[in-house]
């Protein structure tokens, strides 16, 4: 796929509704547009099919128009909370899709690392910043990551979200939500068996995440971190790593 009009998505994938897995909307049912690119190579990536250029090929040019029937489509025209994913869903131009579907009762939620800021991150209802800790292999531009609240105004509900594989990661979140001490902070064990971008059902060390996430809650407590929420993915722990659920 080449040649991407300015005005136009490039989408992975669209599917739902499902559960929300993860984070502050957990549970919460779900249209999810998975936009295809990102800007980051994290080393645990559980969704290379939308991250890697080798899969452009997958990836579909979409108007708005397009995305937004597919939406409808799906959700049987109720007005369901769609999540914006990837990749990093800020590379898109998904402003005009957010009032379209606010014009019709629909609700946003944006997650992305907070390398990349845009005006419409204010018309979002929930934005998630999940900036990637050591394990990720990358490093946070913080000065990018305060435009991305600043581009926020305020004006959604805005949360911190950290994946976390050891003590670095653990280390990296406390020290990332104590600089914005405002925002509510959702903890959840790293999956170190995600899938390859080309298995859409890999198998997944259950009981190897669930020990994460034992020893992620026993060090929240022995600190006092009282303020952080610690979660599983709920998403992994019904179908594993299969995808488009």
């Amino acid at each position: 796929m080449t040649n991407v009009r300015s005005d136009e998505i490039r989408v992975s994938e669209i599917f739902g509704p499902t559960i929300q897995g993860e984070g502050v909307l957990i549970g919460l049912p779900t249209v999810f547009v998975r936009s295809g690119g990102c800007d980051y190579r994290c080393s645990w990536c559980d969704s290379l099919h939308a991250v890697e250029s080798s899969y452009r090929h997958e990836w579909h040019s979409m108007s708005t128009e397009a995305v937004w029937q597919e939406i409808v489509r799906l959700s049987r025209g109720e007005a369901v909370m769609v999540s914006l994913s990837g990749g990093n869903p800020a590379i898109q131009p998904f402003g005009d899709l957010i009032g379209r579907g606010h014009r019709n009762g629909y609700r946003f939620a944006l997650e992305t690392q907070g390398s990349i800021a845009r005006e419409w991150f204010a018309e979002l209802d929930v934005l998630v910043l999940s900036p990637k800790p050591p394990s990720s292999g990358m490093e946070t531009d913080w000065q990018a990551f305060d435009v991305c609240l600043r581009m926020a105004a305020g004006k959604p509900q805005t949360v911190l979200k950290f994946v976390v594989f050891d003590e670095a990661d653990y280390s990296y979140a406390r020290a990332a939500a104590a600089r914005h001490p405002h925002l509510p902070v959702y903890l959840q064990p790293g999956n170190h068996t995600p899938p390859p971008s080309d298995d859409k059902d890999a198998p997944i060390d259950l009981e190897g995440v669930m020990e994460r996430m034992r020893w992620l809650v026993d060090a929240t407590i022995e600190d006092g971190w009282f303020e952080a929420r610690v979660l599983p993915q709920l998403h992994v722990l019904i179908w594993g790593n299969k995808r488009g659920v």
